[in-house]
């Protein structure tokens, strides 16, 4: 992306300049401004540096749990894999 992409994250301003797509960094925007007012409205914070922090905070959470999560899952796959795989080898030892 040639020219910054204008957001609004909880009422300021910000010009974002980089290699991704102007849609994606709004999209990324309108969620971070999202977290944030509803961190603001939880935590009656009105402190805009804490707010950032604490949105920040919960974000990185989201995003803890989603790897965790994926991690689980891969290593599920990996076992029914293996499983699957030591009733394929019997079968064939079977059937020689």
């Amino acid at each position: 992306m040639s020219t910054p992409v204008k957001v609004q994250i909880f009422g300021q301003s910000y010009s974002i300049r980089g290699e991704l797509e102007e849609k994606y960094v709004q999209k990324l925007a309108k969620y971070v401004d999202e977290k944030m007012h509803t961190i603001a409205g939880a935590t009656a914070t009105v402190d805009t540096q804490k707010v950032a922090v604490l949105a920040a905070l919960a974000i990185a959470d989201e995003l803890h749990s989603m790897q965790r999560d994926r991690s689980d899952s891969e290593e599920l796959l990996r076992e029914q894999a293996e499983r699957c795989l030591t009733l394929v080898e019997r079968a064939l030892k079977q059937t020689a």
